[in-house]
C-alpha cells in the first residue's frame, strides 16, 4: 500500500508541476503554445463510414471509449421519445456472446465499467477499462452493442428503473422547474422530445421495438467512436474493422438544429404550496461552434459572480442564486434563484444583466475569469473519460475536434467590449418559469418591457 501511495503522490506531484508550467506559459505569453502537440496526439480515421478518433496517452493506466449516436431528439418523435435511451440501457445488460451473468463476471474480473446516456443532441455508450484488460473489455463492449439480447427480463428491469425516475421527477421542485422550462422553452422544437421519454412511452415499448430501433439506428454514418488511452491507433483500427466497421453504412445526413424561439419574453407560473419560489429565466446563447461562445462563457461567469454577490452576500435574498450556460446545438443560458421575495431577487438579477449590457467591464474582471477558466479546464480534463467527452462534444457540436484544443486561447482573446456585445445580443427576451405562489409574482418585474 505504501508503494501505491508513493506512486499516486509522485503522479500528483508531476501533474502539479506540469499544470504550473502551463499556467506560467499562459500568463507570460497569453497563449497555450502546445496546441499542435496536443492535436498530434489524436489520430483520425474512417472505417466503412464510421469516424474514429484515438488520442494516445502513453503510460495511462486506463482506456476510455465512447460510441456516440448522432441526432439526439431528432431521431424520435412524441410517440418514440425515450426509446434510444431505453435501447442503450437494455443493450448493456447482455449480448449474444456474453449473457447477463457472464457479462457481470467479466466486467468484475477486469475492473471494467459499461455505461450509457442520452441527450438532446446525441447519445453515447461508454467503456472504461484498465489497459491490461482492454482486449476482453472491448470484446464485451462490442458484443452487447452489436448483438444485444433484449431479453424480456432485461428490458423490463430497465423500464422499471426509468419509470421510477420519471414518476418521481415532479416531487423535487428543482426537477419540476426543469420540466416546466422544457415544456415552455422547447415547445414546437425537436427538444420537446425528452430523451428520457414519457411514462406512457416507456410502458409501451417492447423488446421487439428496441430490436427494430437498434437495427435502424446502428449504421456507421450515424456513429462516432472516440478512444483515449495508451492505445495504438493501427491496432484499434483492426479491432473496429472486425466489429463496428461491419455495420451497414446507412445514409444519415447531419442537419442543423433549428434555433429556439426567443423572439419575446414570457412568464409561466405553476402553483405549488412550498416555502419558497423556484425561478429560472432562460435566454438564448451561442452554440459551441459560434465565435460568440467564448465571450458568452466569460459573460455568464461574470454574471454568476455578480449575482451571487448582490443577491446572497449583500442582500441575503437567496442561498444559491446562479447563472449558467448549457452546451446544446440550439443553446440556452439562464439565471436561477430560489427566494421568498421573488420580485426583489429577480429585480436585482436583471439589474446585473443590465449592468453588463451598459457599463464597462473591468480588464481585471476579464483577466481574473480567464485564469479561473484555466484552472477549471485542466481539472476537468484529468481523466480519459473526460477527454473522450470533450473530443466528441467538439466533433459533434463545435465545428470539429481540433477546436477543443483552442478553448483557452479563445477565452484569453475575449475583451471587455466583447462581453458587452454578447450581453446585448443574447441576454434579452428572457423566458421565466416559476414554481411557487402566483400571488407573490409581480409580472411587471419579470416582464419589464411589457
Amino acid at each position: 500500500m505504501r508503494n501505491v501511495h508513493r506512486k499516486i503522490m509522485r503522479s500528483m506531484f508531476a501533474a502539479m508541476i506540469c499544470l504550473a508550467f502551463v499556467c506560467l506559459c499562459f500568463a507570460q505569453t497569453g497563449k497555450i503554445d502546445n496546441i499542435a502537440e496536443q492535436a498530434a496526439s489524436v489520430t483520425e480515421f474512417d472505417v466503412n463510414g464510421l469516424k474514429v478518433l484515438v488520442k494516445r496517452r502513453v503510460s495511462a493506466p486506463t482506456v476510455a471509449v465512447g460510441l456516440f449516436i448522432r441526432g439526439g431528439a431528432r431521431n424520435v418523435d412524441a410517440k418514440t421519445a425515450g426509446i434510444e435511451n431505453l435501447m442503450l440501457q437494455a443493450a448493456l445488460e447482455s449480448g449474444k456472446k456474453y449473457p447477463r451473468q457472464e457479462l457481470r463476471r467479466g466486467l468484475s474480473s477486469t475492473a471494467s465499467v459499461l455505461g450509457a446516456s442520452s441527450g438532446y443532441d446525441f447519445s453515447a455508450a461508454s467503456l472504461i477499462s484498465t489497459r491490461q484488460n482492454f482486449d476482453k473489455a472491448w470484446d464485451m463492449f462490442s458484443d452487447v452493442l452489436l448483438n444485444p439480447a433484449f431479453s424480456p427480463e432485461d428490458v423490463d428491469r430497465e423500464k422499471q428503473q426509468i419509470l421510477t425516475g420519471l414518476r418521481s421527477k415532479e416531487d423535487d421542485p428543482d426537477n419540476a422547474l426543469d420540466s416546466l422550462q422544457d415544456r415552455v422553452v422547447y415547445a414546437g422544437h425537436a427538444y420537446a422530445n425528452d430523451p428520457a421519454g414519457t411514462i406512457a412511452n416507456i410502458e409501451a415499448f417492447t423488446p421487439a421495438d428496441l430490436a427494430a430501433y437498434h437495427k435502424k439506428i446502428m449504421v456507421t454514418s450515424r456513429l462516432l467512436l472516440v478512444v483515449v488511452g495508451d492505445i495504438d491507433a493501427n491496432d484499434l483500427k483492426a479491432r473496429v474493422a472486425a466489429t463496428f466497421g461491419k455495420l451497414p453504412l446507412g445514409n444519415y445526413k447531419e442537419q442543423v438544429m433549428p434555433m429556439l424561439d426567443f423572439s419575446k419574453p414570457s412568464l409561466d407560473v405553476t402553483r405549488r404550496a412550498i416555502p419558497t419560489n423556484y425561478i429560472e429565466g432562460v435566454f438564448s446563447a451561442p452554440s459551441l461552434s459560434s465565435p460568440d461562445y467564448y465571450a458568452m462563457s466569460m459573460a455568464i461567469t461574470i454574471l454568476r459572480n455578480k449575482v451571487f454577490e448582490e443577491v446572497r452576500v449583500k442582500r441575503n435574498l437567496s442561498y444559491a442564486p446562479s447563472a449558467s450556460m448549457a452546451t446544446l446545438g440550439s443553446n440556452t443560458a439562464n439565471i436561477y434563484v430560489t427566494a421568498v421575495d421573488a420580485n426583489q431577487a429577480v429585480r436585482v438579477m436583471l439589474a446585473q444583466i443590465k449592468a453588463l449590457q451598459t457599463d464597462p467591464v473591468e480588464n481585471s474582471d476579464v483577466a481574473g475569469e480567464a485564469g479561473e477558466f484555466l484552472t477549471t479546464y485542466y481539472t476537468k480534463q484529468e481523466t480519459n473519460a473526460a477527454q473522450v467527452g470533450e473530443l466528441a462534444r467538439y466533433e459533434l457540436l463545435g465545428g470539429g475536434w481540433r477546436n477543443s484544443f483552442e478553448f483557452l486561447n479563445r477565452i484569453r482573446e475575449v475583451k471587455p467590449e466583447d462581453i458587452r456585445t454578447v450581453a446585448n445580443k443574447y441576454m434579452k427576451n428572457i423566458r421565466f418559469v416559476v414554481i411557487g405562489d402566483p400571488a407573490a409574482i409581480n409580472k411587471s418585474v419579470f416582464l419589464p418591457a411589457e
